[in-house]
C-alpha cells in the first residue's frame, strides 16, 4: 500500500506534467486541481510545498521559456503571444517582467538599449565590482582580478551597454561595508529574479548580522518546508554578493558549506560580522 508521501508525490508529478503538456492553454488551477482530483485550495498548497513555487507561477515559467526560445527563433511578438497560449502582446509583456525582469523586446535585443554603470572598490573580504541601471544596482561581486570581474558582469549582461562609471546607486551600495546593515535600507536594486527567488531573498534580508541561520530553515521562513535544495539553488543565484546576505547560510550540520565567491571569504564576512556586534 502506498504511503501518503508517495500518493502526493505521484500527484504534484501528474500535475506537473499536465502542466508542461498544457500550457498552451493556460489551464486555470481549477482545471490542474482537478486532473489530480483535489481541492484547489488544497492543491496549490500541496503544491507549493512540494515544487517551492504555486501553480500559477510554475505555469508562467514553462511560458516564458517557450516564449523566449520562440523570440531567440526570430518569430514576433504577436507570434510568440499566440503560440504560447497567450491572448495578446501585453500578456506577453506582463509575463516576461513578471519572470524575466524585462520586458519580450528587451529580452530580443539581448539587452542591448541597456545602461549598465560599473566600477571597483576596496572592501574588507577583498576587491568587489558593482553595477547598476538606472533603477537601481544590478551586480555586486568579488573579483580580485578587474579584467576576470568585467568578463564575469559581460557574461551576465552580454548585449548590454558597460560603461566604467561610479554613481549614487553604487556608492550607497558600497556604504555597507562602512556602516550599520540599517543603510541597506536605502539601497536600491535592479534584480531579475523568479518570484521564489525573491522570497528566499527576502527571508535572507531578514537574518540579523552576526546570525546564522540554515537551508531548511528559510525553507520554513517562506512556508515550504519541502523545498530545502530550491532553496540552495536560489541562495547560490544572488547576484548581489553581500547585500543580500546569503553568506549567513550554513548548513543543518554546523558546516559552512559552499559560496559563490569561496568558502574563506565566507568565514572571514561570518567572523567579521561576529566580531562587528561583539564591539558594539
Amino acid at each position: 500500500m502506498k504511503t501518503q508521501e508517495e500518493m502526493n508525490y505521484q500527484r504534484i508529478a501528474l500535475a506537473i506534467e499536465y502542466i508542461l503538456a498544457n500550457f498552451k492553454n493556460q489551464p486555470s488551477l481549477d482545471e490542474i486541481a482537478e486532473k489530480v482530483h483535489l481541492s484547489p485550495f488544497h492543491f496549490q498548497k500541496l503544491f507549493t510545498d512540494w515544487a517551492g513555487t504555486t501553480p500559477k507561477k510554475f505555469l508562467q515559467y514553462i511560458s516564458a521559456q517557450h516564449a523566449k526560445k520562440l523570440l531567440g527563433e526570430r518569430a514576433t511578438l504577436s507570434e510568440t503571444a499566440f503560440h504560447t497560449g497567450l491572448s495578446s502582446t501585453s500578456r506577453l509583456h506582463d509575463l516576461f517582467v513578471t519572470i524575466e525582469g524585462m520586458t519580450p523586446a528587451e529580452y530580443k535585443n539581448g539587452g542591448q538599449n541597456l545602461q549598465i554603470n560599473y566600477g571597483f572598490a576596496e572592501s574588507p573580504f577583498g576587491r568587489v565590482i558593482v553595477a547598476s541601471t538606472h533603477k537601481g544596482v544590478c551586480y555586486m561581486a568579488f573579483h580580485d582580478d578587474n579584467i576576470n570581474a568585467l568578463t564575469a558582469l559581460s557574461t551576465k549582461f552580454p548585449n548590454a551597454n558597460l560603461q566604467e562609471q561610479l554613481d549614487p546607486f553604487q556608492t550607497d551600495a558600497l556604504q555597507i561595508f562602512k556602516s550599520s546593515w540599517a543603510s541597506l535600507s536605502t539601497v536600491k536594486l535592479h534584480l531579475k529574479a523568479s518570484a521564489f527567488q525573491l522570497q528566499v531573498w527576502e527571508a535572507l534580508l531578514k537574518i540579523p548580522m552576526g546570525n546564522l541561520s540554515t537551508y531548511g530553515a528559510i525553507a520554513k521562513e517562506i512556508n515550504s518546508p519541502g523545498a530545502s535544495r530550491a532553496v540552495g539553488t536560489a541562495i547560490g543565484s544572488n547576484p548581489v554578493a553581500f547585500l543580500i546576505p546569503c553568506h549567513r547560510v550554513i548548513q543543518t550540520s554546523g558546516a559552512f558549506g559552499g559560496y559563490m565567491w569561496g568558502n574563506t571569504r565566507k568565514t572571514a564576512i561570518i567572523g567579521w560580522e561576529c566580531a562587528n556586534i561583539d564591539s558594539r
